[in-house]
């Protein structure tokens, strides 16, 4: 589950990256904030997810966001920040999760950390870090979530959209 930001905010992204070969990047059209990771969903509740997930958005308005500043996981993962009404979007995240309980689907027990995945890269992150701290993009408003399916790539693949209209 994810929200996408807009093109103009991808594009502001893009241009500030630096340039490192030695980084594997994730794709612009693939960018996206996770809300929550649900790993295999089972076909028989896709359905039920998706009726849990209507009704979550119909309650929640959207939310404004922007990519500011940069972090990572481990040693290993590069991302870019979000800033905005993290709060709101940190409770969004927590009723995703809670949607996927109400019809069975297990989530990841970590604490949530807004951001969108950049790169992948064993090593080495300090330098880059240090070229997109100062990162600024745009201002953008969130205002629907997506349902994604994962397949090898990676590439993710929307299963269903849903307007937040809250």
């Amino acid at each position: 589950m994810a929200v996408v930001p807009p093109p103009d905010a991808v594009a502001a992204l893009a241009a500030r990256l630096p340039a490192a070969p030695d980084v594997q990047w994730t794709g612009q059209a693939q960018w996206h904030v996770t809300l929550c990771f649900l790993g295999e969903v089972p076909d028989d509740r896709v359905e039920r997810l998706s009726a849990c997930l209507a009704a979550v958005a119909s309650r929640t308005p959207p939310i404004t966001l922007a990519l500011r500043g940069a972090g990572r996981f481990g040693d290993r993962v590069l991302w870019a920040g979000v800033q905005g009404d993290v709060e709101d979007l940190r409770l969004l995240a927590a009723e995703v999760a809670r949607a996927a309980a109400d019809v069975g689907i297990a989530t990841e027990r970590r604490s949530y950390t807004p951001h969108l995945t950049l790169g992948y890269r064993r090593g080495g992150l300090t330098t880059l870090l240090r070229a997109l701290e100062r990162l600024e993009g745009p201002d953008w408003r969130a205002a629907e979530i997506v349902l994604f399916r994962s397949t090898p790539g990676p590439v993710y693949e929307p299963l269903g959209t849903w307007t937040l209209a809250g």
